[in-house]
């Protein structure tokens, strides 16, 4: 089994892959978490997409007969990256370009991973990873308003939200989940004018809360990072 670690801003995801099968995945909090569900695993391989903890005491505290690797701009790469910064290109960012090379290699992939932040990134036919954007996500969106005003309250996510609000609660919704679903279309739009033979995948914790009410067609991958880190930690143990 390989075993690949996506670790965000507020939590671990892990999995476990046999080829390009997925055979287990879980989320954990703790090192101790992730040594309990590993402790039956015969683990080959290991790669940490890692935005934002030391990766050394996960490599010191997990057996792993082969290959233990930290993603970077700097690891061999199953795809080429053509960007003006790729010292400061978030691991995860690669991830997820390297999973829509698994899922679609010969078309033009436009993806949106929303998360904290809402990252858009375009992986051309070629395989080459272009960039994209990054806007505030679902969570910081609302937070911004309530902190940075003296009366708005924090309000929650939803799916259904209104178009006009009828509430204070649900105006923020309505501003939030609506801004964020209008924006994703015109992104899409203008993509799909430059480059016709695009595909769009949706993943990241909050890609749920917009999957069913996107007007353009999407692809929902929400294992994309995982896979992505996968393909890369096979790519680097084959050379």
């Amino acid at each position: 089994m390989n075993l690949v670690l996506d670790l965000g801003n507020s939590r671990g995801k892990a999995a476990l892959f046999r080829a390009n099968d997925l055979n287990k995945k879980f989320t954990f909090q703790t090192v101790e978490e992730l040594k309990k569900e590993l402790a039956n695993e015969e683990i080959e391989n290991a790669i940490v997409g890692n935005v934002s903890q030391s990766n050394e005491v996960f490599f010191s505290e997990i057996n792993v007969k082969g290959k233990k690797l930290a993603l970077s701009y700097q690891l061999p790469l199953p795809i080429q990256i053509n960007y003006a910064t790729p010292q400061t290109l978030g691991v995860d960012r690669i991830a997820a370009a390297c999973g829509a090379q698994v899922l679609f290699p010969t078309r033009n992939c436009l993806i949106i991973d929303a998360g904290t932040c809402i990252n858009y990134e375009f992986l051309s036919s070629e395989g080459i990873y272009r960039g994209g954007a990054i806007s505030p996500g679902v969570e910081m969106r609302f937070k911004s308003m309530h902190t940075f005003t003296s009366r708005l309250p924090l309000a929650s996510a939803t799916a259904k939200a209104k178009l006009t609000g009828d509430s204070t609660e649900s105006c923020l919704q309505s501003g939030v989940m609506n801004g964020i679903r209008f924006e994703i279309e015109g992104v899409i739009l203008q993509y799909g004018k430059k480059y016709p033979n695009l595909t769009v995948l949706l993943c990241g914790g909050d890609g749920a809360l917009f999957e069913t009410n996107l007007k353009p067609t999407i692809f929902a991958a929400p294992e994309l990072v995982l896979m992505g880190l996968n393909s890369i930690l096979r790519y680097n143990a084959a050379l």
